[in-house]
């Protein structure tokens, strides 16, 4: 009972604390907490940012020399600066002087200012690991591409700045401060790196408490206790999660995380998802069974775990202040599981001592980053080589180690040993395959996940789907999907509602205003802008206008990124602001003139201003950048077809099909403009979608009619039927 009444005191202290806390730098912090302190110092959090001095900086500055792709930069040293010859944003060699340091190991990365205040993250990179590791050299980060000057991921590019990319995560209370008038940043930081308020919070109200003990604030003065853990595991029996074990896990995903940030206002303490948006089980992503493929900060694979659903923190297996495991190799593990159980060969089959009986090595595979960085996927699962017999691109944990096996050795190793193959709470892989690829089934698939015990973040990846496959049933679970309690599954429903005809989805969306979290509410805004909403009374003006300004608000923040600019221009379009539009649309393909979306929407919005030959014009523009991009040729056919140039139409349809074959919007598109000469051409096109397209809805309806047109009866026959499966799934 006592232990329940703290846990609730704690938890209402951290919803009522002071806001006004400021920040103070953690020099402030050593007199009290030396311990801490010091375990700090020297981690990976200390050394996120430094200033380029004798101390900091770990590469060769000797007159050092580094070749790629015939780019020949050279590293030294001048009056006491660190110095670099390399090829600038014009692509001819320039003199920079290196202003900070960036992380430490295994590479350390260097930062050059411009005179606009921004910051940019150079190519070339020290390997620092050791010379017995293969370390102790230059390196180029996209080693095996050629980026030159021009290139979104040339370091002189906004892929490479660090002002919008990196900043938010390597210094604390980071305020990027860009100026969309003078195209300028104003950056500031109350310390230059990962330092203790980053995690605590602003400590001023703490420092007043610690001088005062009588003062009467909330978790002594911190906006966020982190002390709230009450008794002792007990085996995986019992689970110890909470709200606070959130607001903890929060703290961390903050940098953690692949997420577009939506403000700089994040302290500790507060919803994570009122500041920033995680992705979901995104394809290039993420594998279809959940494991990590690209760069995604570990974030939603933990949510993917069992761990995640009980309660496990961060800290449980990580020490907050060094960053080093709480224990050596599989003794982290042994703090909650029975260690005698689990090194058993009764569990892993294999030898003690080797790779295979690590708890590690099989729940926890490696993938590895930027050349040389490996790094373990948190979302601690069951082996599964069987998925990859199925989806060979799919990697799992036995043939990271047995490279020179099948995938169906192992699965009939597991299966042998189990007398089934465990399956384990990440049983999604294919559900998410299925929906990708547009296959039969996928939306009976669809359904079984989410009701299936399968994490939230595989159900709110999934729900993004249901508009894909519009009927009552799915229009109805979509509602219910509205509902939950987890945010992401909120948003997720709110997107795929958006395929939804607008009577059927305006009140509810408008509904989704009042959510109390701001990614929903954001989401929600940015389709009612598009809605057509006549003439409406005072109060519900006003709650639209609250929420426009909102959405507006949080593209500004990131007005420096053309998906920003384009996201306003397609807003101010709808709310009918045509200047703002056009200003926003030209802003987005400045700042990146391979930016293949701006075009399609920028010429989508002059051709509703009645300005066709410059909507053309702008889609041509685009080719000549990106000649190879299908869904470029596909927007200047229908230009074509909408100017009634039939012939040239044909051409550029076709050219997207043959550029993106496994689009199948485009084969659907060009099967119709075909059809009106010949259908049997037409039948042709969609037979091909077909088979990497099965599930798709209007490829079927397509294959059935043309069918019925030429006389096929049978095939007309066979594909009204596929359609009416598709259709009228059943859920068990």
């Amino acid at each position: 009972m006592f232990k329940t009444l703290l846990f609730y005191l704690s938890l209402f202290s951290a919803l009522f604390a002071d806001n006004n806390a400021t920040y103070v730098g953690d020099k402030a912090c050593i007199a009290c907490h030396k311990e801490e302190v010091i375990q700090w110092q020297g981690s990976d959090h200390e050394l996120a940012m430094m200033i380029a001095d004798d101390y900091s900086v770990k590469a060769d500055f000797n007159n050092a020399t580094f070749n790629y792709n015939g780019i020949v930069s050279t590293f030294y040293k001048k009056d006491g600066k660190f110095m670099v010859q390399t090829d600038g944003p014009d692509g001819k060699l320039h003199d920079y002087e290196i202003a900070y340091t960036f992380g430490i190991y295994p590479l350390q990365q260097y930062m050059i200012k411009f005179p606009d205040g921004k910051i940019q993250v150079l190519d070339p990179t020290w390997d620092n690991r050791s010379k017995e590791e293969g370390g102790q050299r230059w390196y180029h980060i996209h080693k095996d591409d050629n980026v030159t000057a021009g290139d979104v991921l040339h370091w002189t590019g906004p892929n490479m700045n660090w002002n919008y990319m990196c900043a938010d995560c390597h210094s604390t209370n980071l305020k990027k401060n860009y100026d969309e008038e003078t195209k300028a940043y104003h950056t500031t930081w109350s310390s230059i790196n990962v330092s203790c308020e980053a995690c605590h919070g602003p400590a001023s109200e703490h420092i007043k408490w610690s001088k005062e003990k009588t003062l009467n604030v909330a978790n002594k003065g911190f906006p966020l206790s982190l002390k709230y853990k009450m008794g002792k595991w007990d085996n995986n029996n019992s689970s110890h999660k909470s709200v606070l074990t959130d607001k903890e896990i929060e703290v961390c995903a903050k940098c953690h995380s692949r997420r577009s940030q939506l403000d700089d206002d994040f302290t500790p303490g507060d919803k994570f998802s009122d500041h920033y948006l995680a992705v979901l089980l995104e394809e290039n992503l993420y594998f279809p069974d959940g494991k990590i493929e690209d760069e995604v900060y570990v974030y939603d694979s933990f949510l993917q775990s069992k761990m995640y659903a009980k309660g496990v923190t961060c800290t449980d297996c990580h020490n907050p202040h060094t960053l080093k495991r709480r224990g050596e190799g599989d003794k982290v593990c042994a703090q909650c599981h029975k260690e005698e159980k689990y090194t058993a060969a009764s569990h892993h089959k294999h030898k003690a001592g080797s790779s295979g009986s690590s708890c590690v090595a099989c729940h926890m595979p490696a993938r590895t980053y930027m050349g040389v960085d490996s790094r373990n996927d948190h979302s601690f699962r069951v082996p599964r080589p069987d998925i990859s017999v199925e989806m060979k691109e799919v990697p799992n944990a036995c043939n990271l180690c047995h490279t020179d096996k099948e995938a169906k050795w192992a699965a009939d190793a597991m299966k042998k040993w189990y007398g089934e193959i465990p399956v384990g709470k990440q049983n999604f892989a294919h559900a998410l395959k299925a929906l990708r690829n547009n296959e039969e089934g996928a939306v009976k698939k669809l359904y079984e996940v989410l009701i299936s015990d399968a994490p939230n973040i595989a159900k709110a990846t999934v729900t993004t789907y249901l508009g894909n496959y519009p009927s009552k049933q799915t229009y109805t679970t979509t509602l219910q999907m509205l509902r939950r309690s987890d945010p992401k599954v909120r948003r997720a429903a709110l997107q795929a509602l958006e395929a939804f005809p607008p009577k059927m989805r305006m009140k509810q969306t408008f509904e989704m205003l009042k959510d109390p979290v701001k990614i929903v509410r954001i989401e929600a805004a940015r389709q009612l802008a598009g809605f057509p909403l006549g003439e409406v009374d005072a109060a519900t003006k006003a709650t639209l206008e609250t929420a426009f300004s909102e959405y507006e608000k949080t593209m500004l923040f990131t007005a420096e990124r053309p998906e920003s600019q384009l996201s306003l221009g397609i807003f101010y379009s709808n709310r009918n602001m045509p200047q703002k539009a056009e200003k926003a649309y030209r802003e987005a393909l400045r700042l990146q003139p391979q930016f293949v979306p701006a075009y399609i929407n920028y010429s989508n919005f002059l051709m509703q201003q009645k300005r066709a030959e410059e909507a053309k014009k702008i889609l041509e523009k685009g080719i000549e950048i990106l000649p190879e991009m299908g869904i470029l040729h596909h927007a200047l056919g229908l230009w074509y077809v909408r100017n009634q140039m039939k012939e040239n139409a044909l051409q550029e349809l076709k050219k997207a099909v043959t550029l993106a074959p496994d689009n199948a919007r485009f084969a659907y598109v060009y099967a119709i403009a075909l059809a009106e000469k010949s259908p049997q051409k037409a039948i042709t096109v969609l037979e091909e979608a077909y088979i990497r397209h099965s599930g798709d809805p209007q490829i079927v309806s397509a294959l059935a009619y043309y069918y019925k047109q030429i006389g096929n009866t049978e095939k007309e026959t066979f594909y009204q039927k596929k359609l009416k499966a598709l259709q009228n799934f059943s859920v068990r």
